[in-house]
């Protein structure tokens, strides 16, 4: 807040501008308070540092508190004579709640309490690796027997913001201020960039070999820096926004990047071999040791930042070691740019790097700002570190400009169902940074560089009822026609399947979109899949093209859990490539995949879930949707068992496709015993028929049993389909319920045995009408395949 109020005198509490902001959609998630509950924590300097008499592991200290001396026992190792350090008074209170009171230690009376940055409340990860196992170390120069949380400005209040991803531009203090500033109509001021004339020019270069991930490049020099410890304010800040303080030069570009939001990074000037920054893509076998230590192989589509010798960064991510900056570095660069955000974040990603700096990145940086951001971190640098300017060089291709978004008259009232006059509408935009320009009753809006969500009328019209209130807008009823619900047909469909299919038994599951080319290549080529530029992962990485992969998957996990029998289907969607469009063509499909047996209560027909299980399903289907019963092709499908599989055709169209898993896959899966699956393109049906019910009989039916002998390669349900058309209006139904093949029959024939109903609606059949069509039906079967009657 503290650090907010530089810029934009805001009165109100942090709870009060948190709410506010969160109304106007920079959501706070918190108010944190570091430094409550602390108190009588003081600054002192060590006067004396001696071995404690009666034990190895602690020390007395003699310490000027200011306005007394104490002696103090600690065990603290990293303690020195000269040291300024934070001391806990006798009654005073460290964070947790505990109370520091005067004691005795093995003799010798302390007096107080030399505090870690834990007792302080730090959290570690803030701390050096020495303060991490030790006292707080405070900068040289401190002055003594203040209070060490006003000093650190522990005194504040923190806000944490949970930012939607499009408000990039409020990842730094001047950003929410810039905010906050237009929500109160308060001034807003500019962060100081004033300089002293460089002491001339620079014999640095700078080469922007790829101008697409690279809009921007600012290298500014400074000569002559002396590198130490950052004064306590700025540690303090740092601290309070979770960043760990390193040295006065790193510190100012980290303090610089939570100000403005633009990282930047400091090189050591002496180790930029040939004096040449190049920005340009990795190499084929390139690697490099990043700021933490690690030898990290680098790909051709990662963004460095390269001398003359090699890369020294890792462009938007992390610099590299050989260029840091150390207690011998006399010159450096500051580095200000703008990279392309979608490079950063795969970067990044790949490397498993993750910074405050690919952070901001990642939501895209102000190109317009490079250079002020420079300025401003030279201006402290000077302040902090010393040292003279050079002149900076500043790459740029091609400068960004500001996008101009047109505003029709009226639309901010209709959208917002409130009247906001014009000139207060107006006064938003303005606050907010934009330029706007009346034009023939209508507003031309130049907006900001640093706004790059705002792109449309209806993001104006968004920004105008931010800063108006949401909580101002009136509550209204929604007003339109009143119009009858329902169900799209496709949707109608879609559930129609969905009931019938698990009305059969078998359960439905969801599985994902994106599948591992191994698992898609079995029943489609791999080459027809669409593959995404940056999976998740490689069991993520191309978008199905059967939902097949996705059952098996599903049978494969369960039966390595001991899960031998199942049913299951999905109605889900697959991306099939078209190469003349960018998007690929989506179609529905049903597919079901069963193993093992049906459980015992099931009353089915069959004991094993097969072929003609799945083949009754899709029977089943059909009827449902007052189709006619498709024809069964027997087929070679990717997959299945050559053998045991028929293709779905519906007319001239394939449809489908239904059969058994080859063997060989099965083995590879790691599946026993027998899997069988169907897959159904919804998209292909015709459309989908009238179902007409019949009152139940009143008459009783005729059965008539009829094998006949055909060839071998005669299909059954072509003799079924025969026998139907031949029977007549009186049969009913015809259903195979036998094949034998061997005994006295030829070795090419096999016997078909068939059930016949016959019915009329209006009277009882005789026998002579049922045995006319009986013989009507035999005459159509020798016709059709030569078949005799079994003897």
């Amino acid at each position: 807040m503290n650090w907010l109020r530089e810029f934009v005198p805001v009165a109100a509490t942090a709870e009060q501008l948190a709410d506010r902001l969160t109304m106007a959609g920079v959501a706070v998630e918190a108010v944190l308070r570091p430094g409550a509950g602390i108190r009588k924590v003081v600054t002192g300097r060590l006067l004396a540092v001696e071995r404690h008499p009666d034990a190895d592991r602690l020390f007395v200290c003699r310490v000027d508190a200011g306005t007394e001396e104490l002696t103090i026992v600690t065990g603290a190792t990293n303690v020195a004579t000269g040291q300024i350090v934070p001391v806990a008074l006798h009654g005073s209170v460290l964070a947790g709640g505990k109370t520091i009171k005067q004691s005795r230690l093995r003799g010798v009376m302390s007096q107080g309490m030399l505090c870690s940055g834990q007792e302080l409340g730090l959290e570690t990860k803030l701390l050096s690796p020495e303060e991490q196992h030790g006292i707080l170390i405070l900068p040289p120069g401190t002055p003594v027997g203040q209070s060490v949380i006003e000093l650190m400005g522990m005194d504040d209040a923190v806000l944490v913001l949970d930012l939607t991803p499009n408000r990039g531009d409020c990842l730094s203090v001047y950003g929410v201020a810039r905010e906050v500033a237009a929500l109160y109509g308060l001034p807003l001021a500019e962060p100081d960039i004033s300089l002293p004339p460089a002491r001339g020019g620079t014999d640095l270069e700078v080469d922007i070999a790829d101008p697409v991930l690279c809009r921007r490049y600012v290298a500014r020099p400074i000569d002559g820096v002396a590198p130490g410890p950052s004064p306590l304010w700025l540690a303090g800040r740092l601290r309070l926004a979770g960043v760990r303080p390193i040295g006065n030069i790193v510190d100012v570009t980290n303090y610089v990047m939570l100000e403005l939001g633009q990282p930047l990074h400091a090189f050591d000037a002496r180790r930029i071999a040939g004096g040449r920054i190049t920005v340009r893509r990795a190499r084929s076998g390139e690697g490099m040791t990043t700021l933490d230590g690690v030898e990290r192989p680098l790909t051709e589509d990662m963004l460095l930042i390269a001398d003359q010798e090699g890369p020294v960064a890792v462009a938007g991510v992390m610099g590299g070691l050989d260029s840091e900056i150390t207690d011998r570095t006399t010159g450096v660069v500051l580095e200000s740019a703008a990279f392309d955000p979608v490079s950063v974040r795969r970067t990044s990603r790949n490397l498993g790097l993750r910074s405050e700096a690919s952070l901001r990145f990642e939501k895209g940086m102000d190109p317009a700002g490079c250079l002020r951001a420079a300025d401003r971190a030279a201006k402290l640098i000077l302040a902090l570190a010393g040292g003279a300017l050079l002149d900076p060089v500043d790459a740029y291709p091609a400068p960004v400009r500001k996008r101009a978004i047109t505003i029709r008259a009226g639309r901010i009232n209709e959208l917002l169902g409130v009247e906001v006059p014009p000139e207060k509408g107006r006064g938003f935009l303005t606050a907010l940074g934009c330029e706007v320009h009346e034009d023939d009753g209508r507003w031309v809006v130049d907006v900001p560089t640093w706004r790059a969500d705002l792109t449309a009328e209806c993001d104006l019209v968004e920004e105008v009822g931010r800063l108006y209130g949401y909580m101002n807008l009136p509550e209204t009823m929604p007003i339109g026609p009143s119009v009858q619900g329902g169900v799209a047909p496709a949707e109608r469909t879609r559930r129609l399947v969905a009931r019938t299919v698990a009305a059969c038994g078998l359960r439905e599951v969801v599985t994902m979109s994106l599948v591992a080319p191994a698992a898609l290549a079995p029943f489609a080529a791999e080459e027809k899949a669409l593959r995404l530029l940056n999976p998740l992962s490689e069991e993520q990485s191309v978008l199905r093209t059967s939902l097949l992969p996705g059952l098996v998957g599903v049978l494969v996990r369960n039966f390595h859990r001991q899960v031998r029998d199942m049913a299951v289907f999905e109605l889900g969607r697959v991306f099939l490539p078209r190469p003349e469009e960018k998007l690929p063509a989506e179609g529905e499909r049903l597919a079901a995949a069963v193993m093992g047996s049906p459980p015992p209560h099931w009353r089915g027909p069959r004991a094993a879930y097969d072929f003609y299980y799945l083949k009754g399903v899709l029977e089943a289907v059909f009827r449902a949707l007052g189709l006619a019963e498709p024809e069964w092709v027997p087929a070679s499908l990717p997959g299945f068992h050559p053998g045991r599989t028929a293709a779905v055709r519906v007319g001239d169209e394939e449809v489908g496709r239904l059969g058994e898993l080859h063997p060989a896959l099965l083995r590879e899966l790691g599946l026993g015993g027998v899997v069988a699956a169907l897959e159904l393109d919804l998209g292909r049906l015709p459309a989908v028929g009238v179902v007409s019910f019949r009152p139940l009989p009143r008459h009783p039916a005729v059965e008539r049993d009829l094998a006949v002998v055909v060839r071998r390669d005669v299909p059954a349900g072509a003799v079924l389909e025969t026998a139907r058309r031949a029977g007549g209006a009186t049969l009913r139904e015809v259903s195979l319920f036998d094949v034998y093949e061997g005994g006295n029959l030829p070795p090419d024939s096999r016997s078909l045995a068939c059930r016949l109903v016959f019915r009329a609606d209006d009277r009882t059949l005789t026998d002579d009408e049922v045995n006319r069509a009986v013989d009507g039906i035999v005459a159509g079967l020798a016709a059709g395949f030569g078949a005799r009657l079994r003897g």
